[in-house]
């Protein structure tokens, strides 16, 4: 490109009428709008994989762990009894503690798959942002 065309083309978008700016400003807004729509998609997809992967585990470990810890049960409640305890007695108290395990396990994972863990968190604030860019741009 030449300087004098530079030059031409400079003076050419500084003197851009208001419909056109307008338009642009339209257009810009538009693309910005469908590339915000594309990156909630990513993230929301990112997040749905976090989810499952989470679930994946949470299954394996399920399955791993509730043999074991039914032999390790039994084996606490052996042992309560030869230290003295009666049988209903130990196989109730380590019953109770048990459970009250699980409550606290049960809660903390689901309080982890809360909905708001699940919001699209970068895409929100990249779009609050450009709504603030595109109001300042029509002042």
């Amino acid at each position: 490109m030449t300087m004098q065309t530079e030059h031409r083309s400079a003076m050419q978008s500084q003197h851009r009428s208001l419909p056109d700016l307008l338009s642009f400003l339209v257009n810009d807004i538009s693309t910005l709008f469908t590339q915000e729509v594309r990156l909630a998609r990513t993230e929301t997809s990112e997040k749905i994989g976090q989810v499952a992967n989470a679930l994946v585990m949470l299954a394996v470990a399920v399955v791993l762990v509730i043999p074991g810890l039914v032999v390790l049960l039994q084996a606490i409640t052996i042992f309560l009894v030869e230290a003295g305890m009666q049988e209903q007695w130990a196989a109730l108290a380590v019953g109770l503690v048990v459970v009250a395990l699980g409550l606290i396990f049960l809660l903390v994972g689901i309080n982890r798959l809360k909905a708001s863990n699940l919001v699209p968190e970068r895409t929100i604030g990249q779009m609050q942002q450009d709504a603030a860019v595109a109001r300042e741009q029509v002042r």
